[in-house]
């Protein structure tokens, strides 16, 4: 039971052949067995989740369940829930609890999900890594000594190691994605403003990281409704967000190999991607290529103006509180500390550049693949595949434009290297077409090789 998606659970649910509390204690289980090398997890309450799950089973029995009862379910840490604090991966943070819980919380209580716990992040969700000052240095289920990625770290390897079938990240320049690319999992970047954050910010969204695109549907549409605290958020629309099948025949799919800066593509992941293309295109697709569209310039402009940002906040804080800051991220905002305000202005202005250029190159198809990062997890101790403060973002490229541009993008699993780790493949689509991307990647299900089965 404890590998079932959400939509067959709540089948199970349905029928009476599982109840909440036996499922909840199953996962309970598995968390008890892995957490100690895993460390995906903040703010644990298995008593907590031991109630609800009680509480669902009698909704359940007095048929009134909501849209999520009784399904395990955890958030990113720095999605607030109420009377908990929210440390944003780092030590430097006062430990208040929150007052309300934000939007993405709000939605999956009154839903009645099981939220076991929150999962970890790192230092102010700047790493695509685990690594952080105030958590354990979270580590990846199919690799142990590699990073499951981040910034939603806690949440891919508490979902690619069977800590229930639906998890919470955020998500402001791949920090779904890449996690959910090499931890195996189908994670969703929602169009910008589809899914409601507080506090709202340029780029941010919330989405699930899940085992399968069915469930990530499930849940984004439970996400996605309204609330009034985010004021860039999209007016309400009534999406199927159940209706995932879709022909292949006449679509036509850009096939994205070279972003134009960062990383080069690994050989093995751009074989996976490739034979992925090719496997739309055997089912009616057509596939043509995209050329780069990012550059050095666009590419440092945001760095810069994120140091700035970072900066700002991590120099404001009193001197015994900044120095817990990671050592990596403090060394990395220090490069915003002389940066004049026509530079930042400059680099603030290549979000705008970067989205020109996304909206320009990806227009004239309907989705484009890519690899979701250009190269497999590094050591789980390391900040960044670069692991140099200096180079922070050159793995980004296929992912950061479409935070920028506000496109919906997908990650999903299309092959393994040759140490069995998985590749993510990147499935973007145009603006507010949240829905057409998780059909691709429902297809794409149904087309790709059979999927291994991790052994935890």
């Amino acid at each position: 039971m404890i590998d079932l998606s959400a939509t067959e659970l709540l089948e199970r649910y349905r029928r009476g052949e599982l109840s909440p509390v036996e499922v909840t204690e199953a996962v309970l289980d598995r968390i008890d067995a892995l957490e100690p090398t895993l460390h995906a997890l903040y703010a644990y309450e298995p008593e907590r989740a031991r109630a609800a799950a009680k509480e669902s089973e009698r909704r359940w029995r007095h048929g009134e369940a909501g849209a999520l009862d009784g399904i395990p379910l955890t958030l990113k840490e720095n999605i607030a829930t109420r009377g908990v604090p929210v440390p944003l991966g780092t030590a430097a943070t006062e430990l208040l609890p929150a007052a309300e819980d934000a939007p993405a919380a709000a939605r999956v209580r009154e839903a009645g999900a099981v939220l076991l716990a929150k999962t970890t992040m790192p230092d102010y969700g700047m790493l695509t890594s685990g690594l952080s000052s105030f958590h354990p240095a979270s580590r990846n289920p199919w690799h142990t000594g590699r990073t499951p990625g981040g910034s939603s770290a806690g949440a891919a390897a508490a979902a690619a190691a069977g800590y229930g079938p639906l998890h919470v990240g955020t998500d402001i320049g791949g920090s779904i994605r890449l996690p959910a690319g090499w931890c195996g999992l189908v994670g969703l970047k929602p169009s910008f403003g589809r899914v409601p954050v507080h506090p709202p910010y340029l780029g941010r969204v919330a989405g699930p990281l899940t085992r399968t695109v069915a469930d990530a549907a499930l849940l984004t549409g439970l996400l996605a409704a309204p609330d009034p605290r985010d004021h860039l958020s999209l007016p309400p629309a009534e999406i199927p967000w159940h209706a995932l099948e879709t022909g292949l025949a006449g679509v036509r799919l850009g096939l994205h190999l070279d972003p134009g800066v960062g990383l080069p593509v690994d050989e093995e992941i751009r074989a996976a991607v490739v034979d992925a293309a090719r496997r739309f295109e055997a089912a009616g697709a057509i596939v043509e290529p995209v050329e780069a569209f990012l550059t050095r310039e666009m590419l440092d402009g945001l760095d810069t103006f994120w140091r700035v940002r970072a900066w700002c906040d991590i120099s404001a804080l009193p001197e015994r509180r900044r120095a817990k800051v990671l050592p990596y991220i403090a060394d990395w905002a220090r490069g915003g500390a002389a940066v004049s305000g026509a530079a930042t202005y400059r680099g603030f202005a290549q979000i705008d550049a970067i989205s020109v250029a996304a909206l320009r190159a990806t227009g004239p198809f309907d989705f484009v693949l890519s690899p979701t990062c250009p190269v497999p997890p590094p050591p789980a101790e390391w900040p960044s595949p670069t692991n140099d403060p200096a180079r922070p973002f050159d793995h980004i490229a296929f992912t950061v434009p479409y935070n920028m541009s506000g496109q919906p993008a997908v990650s999903l699993n299309c092959g393994y290297t040759s140490e069995g780790l998985p590749i993510g493949l990147q499935i973007a689509g145009r603006r507010f077409d949240d829905l057409g991307v998780l059909r691709m990647a429902a297809a794409f299900e149904l087309i790709r090789e059979p999927q291994r089965v991790l052994e935890v």
